[in-house]
Protein backbone atom coordinates (compact mmCIF):
# COMPACT_ATOMS: atom_id res chain seq x y z
CA UNK A 1 0.00 0.00 0.00
CA UNK A 2 1.28 3.44 -0.95
CA UNK A 3 0.94 6.18 1.67
CA UNK A 4 1.09 9.96 1.30
CA UNK A 5 0.51 13.09 3.31
CA UNK A 6 -1.90 14.18 0.57
CA UNK A 7 -3.65 12.26 -2.18
CA UNK A 8 -5.26 14.23 -4.99
CA UNK A 9 -7.89 12.37 -7.01
CA UNK A 10 -7.87 13.98 -10.44
CA UNK A 11 -5.03 15.71 -12.28
CA UNK A 12 -6.88 18.59 -13.92
CA UNK A 13 -6.20 22.33 -13.53
CA UNK A 14 -7.30 22.14 -9.90
CA UNK A 15 -5.72 18.82 -9.00
CA UNK A 16 -2.26 19.25 -10.46
CA UNK A 17 -1.95 22.81 -9.09
CA UNK A 18 -2.96 21.61 -5.61
CA UNK A 19 -0.44 18.77 -5.82
CA UNK A 20 2.41 21.04 -6.84
CA UNK A 21 1.66 23.63 -4.17
CA UNK A 22 1.37 20.96 -1.44
CA UNK A 23 4.68 19.45 -2.55
CA UNK A 24 6.27 22.90 -2.41
CA UNK A 25 5.07 23.09 1.20
CA UNK A 26 6.95 19.91 2.04
CA UNK A 27 4.16 17.32 1.88
CA UNK A 28 4.48 13.93 0.20
CA UNK A 29 1.87 13.99 -2.56
CA UNK A 30 0.26 11.46 -4.84
CA UNK A 31 -2.09 12.15 -7.77
CA UNK A 32 -4.47 9.60 -9.25
CA UNK A 33 -5.26 10.33 -12.90
CA UNK A 34 -6.85 7.90 -15.34
CA UNK A 35 -5.91 9.82 -18.49
CA UNK A 36 -3.39 12.47 -19.46
CA UNK A 37 -2.59 15.22 -16.94
CA UNK A 38 -4.40 18.50 -17.37
CA UNK A 39 -7.98 17.28 -17.11
CA UNK A 40 -10.84 18.33 -19.35
CA UNK A 41 -9.55 21.90 -19.69
CA UNK A 42 -6.23 20.94 -21.17
CA UNK A 43 -7.35 17.87 -23.12
CA UNK A 44 -10.98 18.52 -24.11
CA UNK A 45 -11.88 22.11 -23.35
CA UNK A 46 -9.97 25.34 -22.84
CA UNK A 47 -6.80 24.59 -24.77
CA UNK A 48 -7.90 22.48 -27.77
CA UNK A 49 -10.85 24.75 -28.58
CA UNK A 50 -8.63 27.83 -28.38
CA UNK A 51 -6.06 26.19 -30.66
CA UNK A 52 -8.79 25.53 -33.22
CA UNK A 53 -10.29 28.99 -32.78
CA UNK A 54 -6.85 30.45 -33.47
CA UNK A 55 -6.69 28.48 -36.74
CA UNK A 56 -10.12 29.87 -37.61
CA UNK A 57 -8.95 33.39 -36.79
CA UNK A 58 -5.91 33.05 -39.05
CA UNK A 59 -8.09 31.61 -41.83
CA UNK A 60 -10.52 34.52 -41.60
CA UNK A 61 -7.68 37.05 -41.50
CA UNK A 62 -6.12 35.63 -44.65
CA UNK A 63 -9.49 35.61 -46.41
CA UNK A 64 -9.70 39.36 -45.76
CA UNK A 65 -6.01 40.10 -46.30
CA UNK A 66 -6.83 42.27 -49.31
CA UNK A 67 -8.48 44.76 -46.93
CA UNK A 68 -5.01 45.35 -45.47
CA UNK A 69 -3.30 45.66 -48.84
CA UNK A 70 -2.02 42.08 -48.89
CA UNK A 71 -2.90 40.03 -51.96
CA UNK A 72 -3.26 36.30 -51.33
CA UNK A 73 -4.29 33.60 -53.77
CA UNK A 74 -5.31 29.98 -53.36
CA UNK A 75 -6.54 30.21 -49.76
CA UNK A 76 -7.89 26.87 -48.56
CA UNK A 77 -8.69 25.28 -45.23
CA UNK A 78 -6.88 22.06 -44.31
CA UNK A 79 -8.96 20.71 -41.42
CA UNK A 80 -6.65 17.76 -40.86
CA UNK A 81 -3.80 20.18 -40.20
CA UNK A 82 -6.03 22.22 -37.88
CA UNK A 83 -6.68 19.08 -35.84
CA UNK A 84 -3.03 17.98 -35.88
CA UNK A 85 -1.89 21.40 -34.69
CA UNK A 86 -4.46 21.24 -31.89
CA UNK A 87 -3.19 17.80 -30.86
CA UNK A 88 0.39 19.05 -30.92
CA UNK A 89 -0.41 22.01 -28.69
CA UNK A 90 -2.29 19.78 -26.25
CA UNK A 91 0.50 17.18 -26.13
CA UNK A 92 3.13 19.83 -25.49
CA UNK A 93 1.18 21.24 -22.57
CA UNK A 94 0.19 17.88 -21.05
CA UNK A 95 3.80 16.74 -21.28
CA UNK A 96 4.75 20.00 -19.58
CA UNK A 97 2.35 19.38 -16.71
CA UNK A 98 3.69 15.84 -16.32
CA UNK A 99 7.19 17.29 -16.14
CA UNK A 100 6.18 19.84 -13.52
CA UNK A 101 4.63 17.14 -11.34
CA UNK A 102 7.76 15.03 -11.62
CA UNK A 103 10.16 17.92 -10.92
CA UNK A 104 8.17 18.77 -7.79
CA UNK A 105 8.40 15.21 -6.51
CA UNK A 106 4.71 14.36 -6.99
CA UNK A 107 3.93 10.68 -7.54
CA UNK A 108 1.44 10.13 -10.37
CA UNK A 109 -0.60 6.92 -10.21
CA UNK A 110 -2.32 6.13 -13.50
CA UNK A 111 -5.73 4.58 -13.05
CA UNK A 112 -9.30 5.04 -11.85
CA UNK A 113 -9.78 5.70 -8.12
CA UNK A 114 -12.56 4.13 -6.11
CA UNK A 115 -12.94 5.20 -2.51
CA UNK A 116 -12.94 2.54 0.20
CA UNK A 117 -13.11 5.13 2.98
CA UNK A 118 -12.65 8.88 3.48
CA UNK A 119 -8.88 8.81 2.90
CA UNK A 120 -8.30 5.43 1.26
CA UNK A 121 -8.74 4.44 -2.38
CA UNK A 122 -8.22 1.48 -4.62
CA UNK A 123 -6.71 2.45 -7.97
CA UNK A 124 -7.67 0.29 -10.94
CA UNK A 125 -5.86 0.39 -14.28
CA UNK A 126 -8.12 1.79 -17.00
CA UNK A 127 -6.42 0.03 -19.90
CA UNK A 128 -5.21 1.45 -23.18
CA UNK A 129 -6.03 3.69 -24.86
CA UNK A 130 -7.25 5.87 -21.99
CA UNK A 131 -9.32 8.03 -24.34
CA UNK A 132 -12.43 7.00 -26.23
CA UNK A 133 -13.04 7.89 -29.88
CA UNK A 134 -15.55 10.58 -28.93
CA UNK A 135 -13.82 11.97 -25.88
CA UNK A 136 -12.61 11.01 -22.43
CA UNK A 137 -14.05 7.98 -20.71
CA UNK A 138 -15.65 9.89 -17.87
CA UNK A 139 -17.69 7.02 -16.47
CA UNK A 140 -15.84 4.00 -17.79
CA UNK A 141 -15.97 1.08 -15.40
CA UNK A 142 -12.50 0.26 -14.09
CA UNK A 143 -11.10 -2.95 -15.49
CA UNK A 144 -11.14 -6.11 -13.41
CA UNK A 145 -7.36 -6.14 -13.19
CA UNK A 146 -5.52 -6.07 -9.89
CA UNK A 147 -5.79 -2.78 -8.06
CA UNK A 148 -3.38 -0.76 -5.96
CA UNK A 149 -4.31 0.42 -2.48
CA UNK A 150 -3.46 4.00 -1.52
CA UNK A 151 -3.88 5.82 1.78
CA UNK A 152 -3.25 9.43 2.81
CA UNK A 153 -3.62 11.75 5.78
CA UNK A 154 -5.66 14.16 3.66
CA UNK A 155 -7.49 13.77 0.35
CA UNK A 156 -8.55 16.32 -2.26
CA UNK A 157 -11.31 15.28 -4.67
CA UNK A 158 -10.71 17.04 -7.99
CA UNK A 159 -12.55 14.90 -10.53
CA UNK A 160 -14.17 17.72 -12.51
CA UNK A 161 -17.41 17.58 -14.48
CA UNK A 162 -18.99 15.89 -17.49
CA UNK A 163 -21.38 17.14 -20.20
CA UNK A 164 -25.07 17.03 -19.37
CA UNK A 165 -27.19 14.76 -21.57
CA UNK A 166 -30.64 16.24 -22.28
CA UNK A 167 -33.69 13.96 -22.33
CA UNK A 168 -34.45 14.86 -25.96
CA UNK A 169 -36.04 12.28 -28.22
CA UNK A 170 -33.41 11.25 -30.72
CA UNK A 171 -30.44 12.48 -28.67
CA UNK A 172 -28.82 9.06 -29.06
CA UNK A 173 -28.86 9.12 -32.88
CA UNK A 174 -25.61 9.00 -34.87
CA UNK A 175 -24.44 12.53 -35.53
CA UNK A 176 -25.68 13.88 -32.20
CA UNK A 177 -22.62 14.77 -30.14
CA UNK A 178 -21.45 16.67 -27.07
CA UNK A 179 -18.73 19.30 -27.07
CA UNK A 180 -16.21 16.51 -26.38
CA UNK A 181 -17.46 14.54 -29.38
CA UNK A 182 -16.90 17.58 -31.60
CA UNK A 183 -13.17 16.91 -31.45
CA UNK A 184 -13.82 13.57 -33.13
CA UNK A 185 -15.22 15.22 -36.27
CA UNK A 186 -12.82 14.59 -39.14
CA UNK A 187 -14.27 17.28 -41.37
CA UNK A 188 -16.12 20.54 -41.02
CA UNK A 189 -19.86 19.77 -41.01
CA UNK A 190 -21.82 21.35 -43.83
CA UNK A 191 -24.75 22.02 -41.49
CA UNK A 192 -24.59 22.01 -37.71
CA UNK A 193 -27.27 22.75 -35.11
CA UNK A 194 -25.99 23.69 -31.67
CA UNK A 195 -28.28 23.24 -28.68
CA UNK A 196 -27.27 25.70 -25.97
CA UNK A 197 -26.08 29.26 -26.40
CA UNK A 198 -23.84 29.62 -23.36
CA UNK A 199 -20.06 29.79 -23.58
CA UNK A 200 -19.50 26.25 -24.92
CA UNK A 201 -22.20 26.38 -27.58
CA UNK A 202 -21.35 29.92 -28.61
CA UNK A 203 -17.66 29.11 -29.08
CA UNK A 204 -18.39 26.10 -31.30
CA UNK A 205 -20.91 28.16 -33.28
CA UNK A 206 -18.33 30.88 -33.85
CA UNK A 207 -15.67 28.34 -34.85
CA UNK A 208 -17.71 26.36 -37.35
CA UNK A 209 -19.27 29.48 -38.88
CA UNK A 210 -15.79 30.82 -39.59
CA UNK A 211 -14.74 27.51 -41.11
CA UNK A 212 -17.71 27.52 -43.48
CA UNK A 213 -20.50 25.60 -41.77
CA UNK A 214 -24.15 26.58 -41.98
CA UNK A 215 -24.76 27.12 -38.25
CA UNK A 216 -27.94 27.29 -36.17
CA UNK A 217 -27.78 27.93 -32.43
CA UNK A 218 -30.74 27.36 -30.10
CA UNK A 219 -30.92 28.92 -26.63
CA UNK A 220 -33.86 28.75 -24.22
CA UNK A 221 -33.11 32.10 -22.52
CA UNK A 222 -33.78 35.57 -23.96
CA UNK A 223 -30.19 36.11 -25.10
CA UNK A 224 -27.11 34.11 -25.97
CA UNK A 225 -24.56 33.74 -23.15
CA UNK A 226 -27.35 34.36 -20.61
CA UNK A 227 -24.94 34.49 -17.67
CA UNK A 228 -23.49 37.69 -19.12
CA UNK A 229 -24.87 41.21 -19.00
CA UNK A 230 -28.01 41.35 -21.19
CA UNK A 231 -26.52 44.02 -23.47
CA UNK A 232 -23.55 41.77 -24.17
CA UNK A 233 -25.79 38.82 -25.00
CA UNK A 234 -27.87 40.91 -27.37
CA UNK A 235 -24.73 42.26 -29.04
CA UNK A 236 -23.40 38.74 -29.61
CA UNK A 237 -26.73 37.70 -31.12
CA UNK A 238 -26.61 40.61 -33.56
CA UNK A 239 -23.00 39.85 -34.45
CA UNK A 240 -23.75 36.16 -35.05
CA UNK A 241 -26.75 37.03 -37.22
CA UNK A 242 -24.61 39.36 -39.36
CA UNK A 243 -22.20 36.46 -39.88
CA UNK A 244 -25.01 34.27 -41.17
CA UNK A 245 -25.54 32.21 -38.02
CA UNK A 246 -29.20 31.40 -37.40
CA UNK A 247 -29.85 32.52 -33.81
CA UNK A 248 -32.95 31.16 -32.08
CA UNK A 249 -33.49 32.41 -28.53
CA UNK A 250 -36.34 31.63 -26.15
CA UNK A 251 -36.50 28.30 -27.96
CA UNK A 252 -36.04 24.64 -27.06
CA UNK A 253 -35.43 21.42 -28.96
CA UNK A 254 -38.17 18.83 -28.53
CA UNK A 255 -37.07 16.16 -31.01
CA UNK A 256 -34.23 15.05 -33.25
CA UNK A 257 -35.08 12.71 -36.11
CA UNK A 258 -33.15 10.82 -38.75
CA UNK A 259 -33.95 12.21 -42.19
CA UNK A 260 -33.02 11.13 -45.69
CA UNK A 261 -30.12 13.54 -45.72
CA UNK A 262 -28.90 14.04 -42.20
CA UNK A 263 -30.89 15.02 -39.13
CA UNK A 264 -34.05 17.03 -38.60
CA UNK A 265 -34.30 19.13 -35.43
CA UNK A 266 -37.70 20.24 -34.14
CA UNK A 267 -37.49 23.60 -32.37
CA UNK A 268 -40.29 24.97 -30.19
CA UNK A 269 -40.41 28.69 -29.54
CA UNK A 270 -42.35 31.73 -30.68
CA UNK A 271 -43.10 29.55 -33.68
CA UNK A 272 -42.40 25.86 -34.17
CA UNK A 273 -39.89 25.09 -36.90
CA UNK A 274 -37.55 22.39 -38.12
CA UNK A 275 -33.85 22.72 -38.87
CA UNK A 276 -31.90 20.40 -41.14
CA UNK A 277 -28.44 19.46 -39.92
CA UNK A 278 -25.69 16.94 -40.53
CA UNK A 279 -24.46 17.24 -36.93
CA UNK A 280 -26.28 18.26 -33.75
CA UNK A 281 -24.03 19.42 -30.92
CA UNK A 282 -25.58 19.48 -27.44
CA UNK A 283 -23.70 21.87 -25.16
CA UNK A 284 -26.06 22.85 -22.37
CA UNK A 285 -24.03 22.46 -19.22
CA UNK A 286 -22.11 20.04 -17.07
CA UNK A 287 -22.63 17.88 -14.00
CA UNK A 288 -20.18 16.54 -11.36
CA UNK A 289 -17.93 13.73 -12.50
CA UNK A 290 -18.34 11.23 -9.67
CA UNK A 291 -19.57 8.11 -11.48
CA UNK A 292 -17.86 4.88 -10.33
CA UNK A 293 -15.95 6.85 -7.69
CA UNK A 294 -17.84 5.21 -4.79
CA UNK A 295 -18.16 8.67 -3.32
CA UNK A 296 -20.72 7.44 -0.78
CA UNK A 297 -17.95 5.60 1.06
CA UNK A 298 -16.34 8.93 1.96
CA UNK A 299 -19.46 10.25 3.67
CA UNK A 300 -19.09 13.70 2.07
CA UNK A 301 -22.21 15.79 1.62
CA UNK A 302 -23.55 16.71 -1.80
CA UNK A 303 -26.29 19.10 -2.88
CA UNK A 304 -29.42 18.24 -4.84
CA UNK A 305 -27.46 18.33 -8.11
CA UNK A 306 -24.71 16.03 -6.82
CA UNK A 307 -22.02 18.68 -6.39
CA UNK A 308 -19.80 18.26 -3.33
CA UNK A 309 -20.44 20.85 -0.64
CA UNK A 310 -17.41 22.71 0.71
CA UNK A 311 -16.65 25.69 2.94
CA UNK A 312 -14.44 28.68 2.14
CA UNK A 313 -11.33 26.55 2.73
CA UNK A 314 -12.63 23.81 0.41
CA UNK A 315 -13.23 21.47 3.35
CA UNK A 316 -16.10 19.00 3.10
CA UNK A 317 -18.19 17.88 6.05
CA UNK A 318 -15.75 14.98 6.57
CA UNK A 319 -12.48 15.75 8.34
CA UNK A 320 -9.39 15.48 6.11
CA UNK A 321 -11.47 15.37 2.90
CA UNK A 322 -11.42 18.40 0.60
CA UNK A 323 -12.93 19.05 -2.85
CA UNK A 324 -11.98 21.57 -5.53
CA UNK A 325 -12.91 22.53 -9.07
CA UNK A 326 -16.02 21.74 -11.08
CA UNK A 327 -17.04 18.94 -8.73
CA UNK A 328 -17.88 21.61 -6.12
CA UNK A 329 -20.21 23.47 -8.48
CA UNK A 330 -18.91 26.86 -7.28
CA UNK A 331 -17.85 28.23 -10.67
CA UNK A 332 -17.04 25.78 -13.44
CA UNK A 333 -13.91 27.54 -14.68
CA UNK A 334 -10.36 26.24 -14.88
CA UNK A 335 -8.82 29.29 -13.19
CA UNK A 336 -11.24 28.94 -10.29
CA UNK A 337 -10.27 25.29 -9.89
CA UNK A 338 -6.58 26.25 -9.86
CA UNK A 339 -7.09 28.91 -7.19
CA UNK A 340 -9.20 26.52 -5.12
CA UNK A 341 -6.36 24.02 -5.45
CA UNK A 342 -3.91 26.53 -4.00
CA UNK A 343 -6.28 27.39 -1.12
CA UNK A 344 -6.90 23.73 -0.26
CA UNK A 345 -3.19 22.83 -0.42
CA UNK A 346 -2.16 25.82 1.69
CA UNK A 347 -4.86 25.01 4.26
CA UNK A 348 -3.71 21.39 4.51
CA UNK A 349 -0.12 22.60 4.90
CA UNK A 350 -1.14 24.89 7.77
CA UNK A 351 -0.91 28.12 5.79
CA UNK A 352 -3.50 30.85 5.28
CA UNK A 353 -5.20 31.26 1.92
CA UNK A 354 -8.59 32.46 0.74
CA UNK A 355 -10.69 32.78 -2.40
CA UNK A 356 -13.08 35.60 -3.23
CA UNK A 357 -15.88 34.29 -5.42
CA UNK A 358 -17.05 37.87 -6.03
CA UNK A 359 -14.04 38.59 -8.22
CA UNK A 360 -13.98 35.82 -10.80
CA UNK A 361 -13.30 36.85 -14.39
CA UNK A 362 -14.91 34.78 -17.13
CA UNK A 363 -14.17 34.71 -20.85
CA UNK A 364 -15.92 33.32 -23.90
CA UNK A 365 -13.71 32.99 -26.97
CA UNK A 366 -16.22 33.75 -29.67
CA UNK A 367 -15.67 36.35 -32.35
CA UNK A 368 -16.13 38.94 -30.99
CA UNK A 369 -14.70 37.83 -27.65
CA UNK A 370 -16.62 38.25 -24.41
CA UNK A 371 -15.27 38.72 -20.89
CA UNK A 372 -16.74 39.88 -17.62
CA UNK A 373 -16.12 40.23 -13.91
CA UNK A 374 -18.30 41.32 -11.02
CA UNK A 375 -21.98 42.28 -11.13
CA UNK A 376 -24.09 42.81 -14.22
CA UNK A 377 -26.35 45.85 -14.32
CA UNK A 378 -29.31 43.63 -13.46
CA UNK A 379 -27.50 41.94 -10.56
CA UNK A 380 -26.27 45.23 -9.11
CA UNK A 381 -29.77 46.69 -9.16
CA UNK A 382 -31.26 43.54 -7.65
CA UNK A 383 -28.66 43.68 -4.86
CA UNK A 384 -29.89 47.15 -3.90
CA UNK A 385 -27.08 49.24 -5.37
CA UNK A 386 -27.84 52.67 -6.77
CA UNK A 387 -25.68 52.53 -9.86
CA UNK A 388 -24.26 54.40 -12.79
CA UNK A 389 -23.33 52.64 -16.03
CA UNK A 390 -21.47 53.64 -19.16
CA UNK A 391 -20.28 52.04 -22.37
CA UNK A 392 -17.34 52.91 -24.57
CA UNK A 393 -17.20 51.49 -28.12
CA UNK A 394 -14.05 49.92 -29.54
CA UNK A 395 -14.80 51.81 -32.77
CA UNK A 396 -13.70 55.01 -30.98
CA UNK A 397 -10.25 53.58 -30.21
CA UNK A 398 -7.39 54.34 -32.57
CA UNK A 399 -5.79 50.94 -31.97
CA UNK A 400 -9.00 49.10 -32.80
CA UNK A 401 -9.28 51.06 -36.05
CA UNK A 402 -5.70 50.30 -37.05
CA UNK A 403 -6.16 46.67 -36.11
CA UNK A 404 -9.30 46.42 -38.22
CA UNK A 405 -11.42 45.03 -35.41
CA UNK A 406 -13.84 47.62 -34.08
CA UNK A 407 -16.90 45.61 -33.08
CA UNK A 408 -18.15 45.76 -29.50
CA UNK A 409 -17.79 47.82 -26.34
CA UNK A 410 -16.77 47.86 -22.70
CA UNK A 411 -19.54 48.45 -20.17
CA UNK A 412 -18.76 49.51 -16.64
CA UNK A 413 -21.13 49.27 -13.66
CA UNK A 414 -20.32 51.38 -10.61
CA UNK A 415 -21.89 52.67 -7.42
CA UNK A 416 -23.47 56.09 -7.95
CA UNK A 417 -22.42 57.68 -4.63
CA UNK A 418 -18.77 56.65 -4.38
CA UNK A 419 -18.03 55.44 -7.90
CA UNK A 420 -16.77 52.04 -6.73
CA UNK A 421 -16.42 49.59 -9.63
CA UNK A 422 -18.98 46.79 -9.29
CA UNK A 423 -18.71 45.11 -12.68
CA UNK A 424 -16.95 45.23 -16.03
CA UNK A 425 -18.39 43.61 -19.17
CA UNK A 426 -16.63 43.48 -22.51
CA UNK A 427 -17.51 42.28 -25.98
CA UNK A 428 -14.82 42.98 -28.54
CA UNK A 429 -11.18 42.37 -29.50
CA UNK A 430 -8.91 40.89 -26.82
CA UNK A 431 -11.70 41.00 -24.23
CA UNK A 432 -10.22 38.01 -22.40
CA UNK A 433 -6.94 39.87 -21.88
CA UNK A 434 -8.52 43.23 -21.05
CA UNK A 435 -10.77 41.88 -18.29
CA UNK A 436 -7.86 41.51 -15.86
CA UNK A 437 -7.83 45.26 -15.24
CA UNK A 438 -11.50 45.04 -14.28
CA UNK A 439 -10.84 42.16 -11.89
CA UNK A 440 -7.99 44.06 -10.26
CA UNK A 441 -10.14 47.19 -9.97
CA UNK A 442 -12.88 45.31 -8.11
CA UNK A 443 -10.40 43.40 -5.93
CA UNK A 444 -8.72 46.65 -4.88
CA UNK A 445 -12.04 48.50 -4.51
CA UNK A 446 -11.01 51.01 -7.16
CA UNK A 447 -13.29 53.87 -8.17
CA UNK A 448 -14.18 55.45 -11.50
CA UNK A 449 -11.94 58.41 -10.64
CA UNK A 450 -8.96 56.13 -10.08
CA UNK A 451 -9.49 54.30 -13.37
CA UNK A 452 -9.97 57.53 -15.28
CA UNK A 453 -6.85 59.10 -13.75
CA UNK A 454 -4.61 56.11 -14.45
CA UNK A 455 -2.54 56.90 -17.52
CA UNK A 456 -2.95 54.19 -20.16
CA UNK A 457 -0.54 53.71 -23.06
CA UNK A 458 -1.73 54.98 -26.44
CA UNK A 459 -2.71 53.63 -28.87
CA UNK A 460 -3.86 50.46 -27.12
CA UNK A 461 -7.05 48.51 -26.68
CA UNK A 462 -6.53 48.85 -22.92
CA UNK A 463 -7.61 52.50 -23.10
CA UNK A 464 -11.19 51.27 -23.36
CA UNK A 465 -11.51 50.89 -19.57
CA UNK A 466 -10.18 54.37 -18.86
CA UNK A 467 -12.48 55.87 -21.47
CA UNK A 468 -15.53 54.04 -20.10
CA UNK A 469 -14.72 55.33 -16.61
CA UNK A 470 -14.58 58.89 -17.97
CA UNK A 471 -17.93 58.37 -19.66
CA UNK A 472 -19.44 57.05 -16.42
CA UNK A 473 -18.24 60.22 -14.69
CA UNK A 474 -19.99 62.29 -17.35
CA UNK A 475 -16.65 63.54 -18.70
CA UNK A 476 -16.03 61.56 -21.91
CA UNK A 477 -13.23 62.69 -24.22
CA UNK A 478 -13.47 60.50 -27.30
CA UNK A 479 -17.23 60.05 -27.58
CA UNK A 480 -19.96 62.65 -27.63
CA UNK A 481 -21.12 63.88 -24.23
CA UNK A 482 -24.40 62.53 -22.91
CA UNK A 483 -27.48 64.41 -24.06
CA UNK A 484 -28.80 66.99 -21.62
CA UNK A 485 -32.36 66.36 -20.55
Amino acid sequence: MQEFDLLVVGGGPGGYVAAIRAAQRGLSVGVVEKERPGGVCLNWGCIPTKAMLRSAEVYETVLHAADFGVQVEGVALDYDTVRRRKDSVVKGLTDGVAGLLKSNGVTVINGHARFTGPTTVDVYPTGEPPLGADGPRYAAEPSGAAFEQVRAKDVIIATGSVPVQLPIEGADLPGVITSDGAFGLTEVPKRIAIVGGSAVGAEWASLFATLGSEVSIIEMQKTLVPAEDAEVGKALGRSFSKRGIKVLTEATVSKIEQAKSGLKVTVDGAKAQQIDADVVLIGVGRKPNTAHLDLDKTGVGVDERGFIQVDDKLRTNVEHVYAIGDVTGKALLAHVASHQGVVAAETIAGQHAAIDYNVIPAATFTHPEIASVGLTEEQATAAGHEIVTAKFPFAALGRAQTYGDTEGFLKIVAGKKYGEVLGVHIIGPSASDLITEGALAIALEATLDELAETIHAHPTLGEVGMEAAMAALGLPIHVAPPRKR
